[in-house]
């Protein structure tokens, strides 16, 4: 019987590969198409200013044309094993949650590897989310009602975006949405994981990224939580979180032992395994149904946290 999921049986042909230097930078010069913006909302790009002595954080900013008042948000960090990316990248997903919920989706462009290692990434998330929190009445947000999510590296840095908040105690996210996150650069060093079906991030693309990420060897002694979440030894007071990862996916392990640290620590976390799922699966096959089960998932862990009941 074959591992993947029967709607991602075409998953075994794909091939097996690492991300590195040559790959990256092919990959860079392929232009990001922007689909058009569809009629029932508006999409504004928008620069704010980064971490003092940093640069700008340019943001892309979707809300309904009929939402009205101040409603929820979700601050989006997208992924791409921090060497690439851009919010374009989850245009459907961010106008589906903006339209499905009746929110407003704040991309995230931030300082990429191996040109900008740690701190870069968290220090242009927290000043993206610091003006979106500063600014919520005149975008139409409610404060009290952030919620913050990524998914890959995107996911990792959320996971960090949270303790990096929690620890200033400036903002308080509403929520943490950790789509098969990136969690910790000791994964690396592992032998014993069966690697025979991963996809898409290989174990060799995890090291090529966590190394340009943090600058240094992954899995050494000194790597900051903020960089690295699977580090903080005290999870307590975080948001409640949802993580879904799929059972193919080389993050598995890592994704299932932080949502089971943050429910020790009295953190409220659901957690999604998706059987025969390889990484970024809901990317690749997005038309596929456990693909659109897979996101409806997140969008109810979203309307709970976002929305409530009395």
């Amino acid at each position: 019987m074959s591992a993947f999921h029967p709607d991602l049986a075409v998953g075994r042909f794909i091939p097996r590969f690492s991300f590195g230097p040559r790959v990256v930078s092919v990959m860079s010069r392929v232009p990001q198409r922007t689909p058009p913006t569809p009629e029932d909302m508006l999409i504004d790009e928008i620069t704010v200013p980064g971490a003092p002595g940093g640069p700008d954080v340019s943001l892309r900013v979707y809300r309904p044309r009929t939402l009205t008042g101040p409603a929820p948000a979700l601050f989006w960090i997208h992924g791409g094993g921090f060497l690439q990316g851009d919010p374009v990248q989850d245009e459907r997903s961010s106008i589906d949650f903006a339209r499905t919920l009746g929110i407003t989706v704040v991309g995230l462009r931030y300082r990429l590897g191996p040109e900008h290692p740690a701190p870069a990434a968290i220090e242009d998330a927290y000043a993206g989310l610091s003006w979106l929190a500063e600014h919520a009445a005149e975008r139409g947000v409610d404060p009290e009602r952030i919620a913050i999510g990524g998914a890959s590296a995107g996911g990792g840095l959320a996971a960090g975006l949270a303790l990096y908040a929690h620890d200033r105690g400036e903002i308080v996210p509403a929520f943490q949405l950790l789509v098969y996150p990136m969690l910790d650069d000791r994964s690396v060093l592992r032998d014993d994981l069966d690697t025979r079906n991963v996809r898409i991030w290989s174990p060799g693309s995890n090291r090529y990224g966590w190394s340009s990420y943090l600058g240094t060897a992954p899995g050494g002694p000194g790597i900051s939580p903020y960089a690295a979440p699977a580090r903080r030894e005290d999870l307590s007071g975080l948001p409640p979180a949802w993580i879904g990862v799929g059972s193919l996916d080389l993050f598995l392990d890592e994704d299932l032992e932080y949502a089971r640290r943050l429910r020790e620590a009295g953190v409220p976390c659901e957690s999604t395994v998706v059987k025969g799922a390889f990484h970024g699966f809901d990317v690749l096959f997005a038309e596929k149904p456990v693909s659109r089960r897979f996101w409806r998932a997140q969008a109810a862990a979203l309307r709970g946290a976002l929305f409530p009941a009395p």
